[in-house]
């Protein structure tokens, strides 16, 4: 049977969807197709959550997410619309996944062509490494395969329903490699199995903060987004914003009401149930199933009432993720050959120091720095191609990774001190930037303004020990009837696809509730009003 089928109710229900990012979104279009009413509010003047875009004078860029990977749960989704992605934007596959600096010399590209990037980690390092690159990138893909339709795609698991998952969709070749991919190592730990190159531990160590984590407190499963990443990484024409601006053009198509600018104070509750919520400035709005799709630790901060919040399965402390102190600006760069995706380290021997003085709510003293040139596409010939001797003027991004901030706020002096260090981190491999007027800045105290209930961490909860994957982050579904949970701090986790995966698994819970006879969702009756 499709999940998504349209259920065969006396009336539809009246659903609301709190947040227009992309687990919002998605959702809220999937609900509309199979015949509900659907409303979506959204506090921002915008859709896209934390794919934003920031104001530079005239110029936009974008403010969080700067490329697109796992593009099949978008094609998927816009095929049960009746649609195609392609139809709606333009997507490029870069063939730079990154370009990675530390040091005057210290390069190293990789390719979505695998044979490209072993010969590049040979020439880099040594054709001993190159060949353990190639046995790490069989184990990401093998760790991926695993853990995709029984995790990924999934509702969230316990260890043991996991076993079971595997088990019956993949027979015991799948458990004995679920056995197999390392749940209970760190994935420093596991990546020093690989590598022996400081340099390439350091490199593919960052893929833990994608998830806002430590590598040395990550799951090695997070290996896995390597994998990700070298199926393909596409650039979006006109910015990763256009991305949610389509997908909300499409929510209405299929009959979403959207509105902006509502910022719900409050989930009201009526028998038990959720009944609709609250505005901040008054306004009620009734409703017969809600997908809350913010930070799930805001259900915690005053949304809901304290029996209320007991009940929801949402931990009332996590250990929170990763923030970040980001730069937006437009620069000529010279000196270093920028790719889309640039990743500047410091010395190996450093990279411990980084994430203890993180977690310690601390900036580090020699951060890693990733810059996005969104004006470049990542193709291997605009690299090769030479640049004109006097370069133009670009829209960049820098970043650094920093604690998120709950009450102690980084100080001015501080984030001084870390802008300093960026640009000696930069100019350490070469680059320089010339700044055409003064960058716009964002603090995780700004982040927790932008994200209520976020305290300014971007992913949600860290990912720190095997137990995280089954505990930190609370599933779709809720102990309260007619409530439901999206977004990149629910399951499965941070980043475009995965809140996308979160949006399309609430979709589905609700339609299966509507078609079951589950005490969440209450009689419907032709009068349109729920009976008790």
């Amino acid at each position: 049977m499709n999940s998504l089928a349209r259920p065969t109710l006396p009336r539809s229900p009246r659903v609301l969807v709190i947040g227009a990012g992309i687990g919002g979104l998605t959702a809220a279009t999937l609900l509309a197709h199979a015949g509900l009413d659907v409303q979506l509010l959204e506090r921002a003047a915008t859709p896209g959550g934390k794919m934003r875009q920031v104001e530079v004078g005239p110029l936009r860029l974008d403010g969080g997410p700067t490329v697109l990977t796992m593009r099949w749960v978008f094609d998927a989704l816009f095929e049960r619309l009746g649609q195609s992605l392609d139809r709606h934007l333009h997507l490029k596959p870069c063939d730079v996944l990154a370009r990675h600096a530390w040091g005057p010399g210290e390069r190293l590209d990789l390719f979505a062509d695998l044979e490209r990037s072993i010969a590049a980690i040979a020439s880099f390092s040594s054709p001993g490494e190159a060949q353990r690159y190639r046995a790490f990138c069989a184990r990401a893909e093998q760790v991926y395969t695993t853990l995709d339709l029984p995790f990924m795609r999934s509702s969230r698991p316990s260890p043991g329903s996991l076993a079971w998952r595997v088990l019956g969709q993949q027979g015991p070749a799948g458990l004995r490699r679920l056995l197999n991919i390392s749940p209970f190592t760190t994935l420093w730990r596991e990546l020093g199995r690989y590598f022996h190159d400081p340099r390439l531990r350091q490199l593919f160590a960052r893929y833990a903060t994608y998830c806002g984590s430590s590598p040395f407190d990550a799951p090695a499963t997070l290996m896995l987004v390597s994998h990700v990443e070298r199926e393909a990484v596409w650039q979006v024409e006109g910015g990763m914003h256009r991305l949610a601006q389509v997908l909300a053009g499409c929510a209405q198509g299929q009959g979403v009401r959207l509105r902006y600018g509502c910022d719900v104070g409050r989930l009201v509750l009526a028998d038990g149930r959720i009944s609709g919520v609250v505005l901040t400035d008054g306004e009620r709005i009734p409703a017969d199933i809600v997908v809350f799709n913010g930070d799930a630790q805001a259900l915690n901060l005053g949304l809901v009432d304290e029996p209320v919040r007991r009940a929801l399965g949402v931990p009332a402390q996590v250990q929170r993720s990763l923030s970040a102190l980001t730069w937006h600006g437009e620069a000529q760069a010279s000196g270093f050959e920028l790719s889309h995706h640039n990743v500047f380290f410091g010395p190996p021997e450093g990279y411990r120091a980084e994430f203890e003085a993180l977690a310690l709510g601390r900036l580090p003293e020699a951060p890693t720095v990733y810059v996005c040139a969104q004006d470049r596409s990542g193709g291997a010939a605009e690299l090769r191609a030479a640049r004109p001797a006097s370069p133009r003027p670009e829209r960049l991004m820098c970043l650094v990774n920093a604690p998120a901030q709950a009450s102690a706020p980084l100080t001015d002096l501080e984030i001084e001190r870390c802008e300093a260090q960026m640009w000696t981190q930069l100019n350490r491999a070469g680059l320089q930037l010339k700044l055409t007027g003064p960058p716009v800045l964002t603090r995780p105290r700004d982040f927790a303004s932008l994200f209520p209930g976020s305290a300014g961490a971007l992913y949600g909860p860290a990912s720190q020990g095997w137990r995280a994957s089954f505990h930190a982050r609370p599933d779709g579904r809720t102990t309260l009837p007619g409530l439901f949970l999206a977004g990149g701090s629910v399951h499965p986790g941070p980043g475009v696809p995965m809140a996308a995966l979160s949006g399309q698994l609430a979709a589905e819970h609700i339609l299966a509730g509507l078609r079951s006879t589950s005490r969440w969702m209450p009689a419907l009756t032709p009068g349109g009003m729920p009976t008790p």
